[in-house]
C-alpha cells in the first residue's frame, strides 16, 4: 500500500488515481433530489507548525470528519463530512470551500481541490457530491458551534483496516448497509460509502470501485 505520510508524493498519488477515475453522476429522477457537495478533505495530523499548508511536510495524513451539532433538525449528533446544500448558481467545489470556511473555519484556494468521486443519492432527499481537497499539513480548525460539536482528524490508516468495510442486512432493504470501523465503533452510509470509495479509489487506485447501490441504516432514512 502507497505510504499514508501527508507530503507531495501522497498528493500526487491521490491527483493520479482520481484523474483515472470517471465519476458517476446522479442520473434519472434523482436529479430532482436537493443538491448538496460534502469535502473530503485531506490534512496533517499536526495543529501550529509554521509550515501550514505545505506539500512538502511529512506525517501522519488524516481526514476532517465532523459530529453534527445537537441541536440541528436532521441528523443530529451523526459523523459527517464537512459540507451542505448547494445555492443558486454554486457548483459543488465552491460549495464546500465556503462549508470549509464556515462550519471547521478552514479557508482554502481553489487549486487545493484535487478531484471528484461518484454522487450518492440519500434517503433523507439529497444528491451528494464529494469534493476531494488537499487541506494542509498543519491547519488551526474551530468547529461553528450552530452546525458542529466537534472536529475530528482521523488517520487515514484508520480507513485503510482489513475489516473493513462491515455490509449489515436490514429488513427494509434487498441492499447491504456499508459501514466504516472506527476504533470500536463504526461510521454508516453515507459518510461511510463516500470514505470506503475514497479508499478504494484515491488511495488503492481501484477506479471502478462503485457505491451508490450501498444502503443506509434505517435511522439516517428522515
Amino acid at each position: 500500500m502507497f505510504p499514508l505520510t501527508y507530503n507531495k508524493d501522497l498528493r500526487r498519488h491521490i491527483r493520479s488515481n482520481l484523474e483515472r477515475f470517471d465519476p458517476i453522476p446522479a442520473h434519472g429522477a434523482e436529479k430532482e433530489l436537493k443538491q448538496a457537495a460534502v469535502a473530503v478533505v485531506i490534512v496533517g495530523m499536526g495543529k501550529n507548525a509554521k509550515d501550514a499548508g505545505s506539500p512538502d511536510a511529512t506525517g501522519p495524513a488524516a481526514m476532517i470528519l465532523t459530529r453534527r451539532a445537537l441541536t440541528l433538525r436532521a441528523h443530529a449528533g451523526q459523523w459527517a463530512l464537512p459540507g451542505g446544500q448547494m445555492e443558486a448558481g454554486e457548483t459543488p467545489e465552491k460549495t464546500v470551500l465556503r462549508e470549509l470556511a464556515e462550519e471547521v473555519g478552514l479557508v482554502l484556494e481553489p487549486d487545493a481541490i484535487i478531484g471528484h468521486l461518484d454522487d450518492y443519492s440519500t434517503r433523507s432527499g439529497f444528491v451528494m457530491k464529494p469534493v476531494v481537497v488537499w487541506g494542509g499539513a498543519c491547519v488551526s480548525l474551530t468547529p461553528n458551534p450552530d452546525e458542529v460539536s466537534s472536529i475530528h482528524r482521523i488517520p487515514l490508516s484508520e480507513f485503510m483496516r482489513e475489516d473493513a468495510p462491515i455490509l449489515e442486512s436490514i429488513p427494509e432493504s434487498p441492499h447491504p448497509v456499508l459501514l466504516m470501523p472506527l476504533g470500536n465503533n463504526y461510521i454508516a452510509a453515507p459518510t461511510a460509502a463516500i470514505i470506503y470509495q475514497f479508499r478504494e479509489v484515491a488511495i488503492l487506485g481501484k477506479t471502478h470501485s462503485r457505491v451508490a447501490h450501498f444502503e443506509q441504516p434505517y435511522f439516517a432514512w428522515r
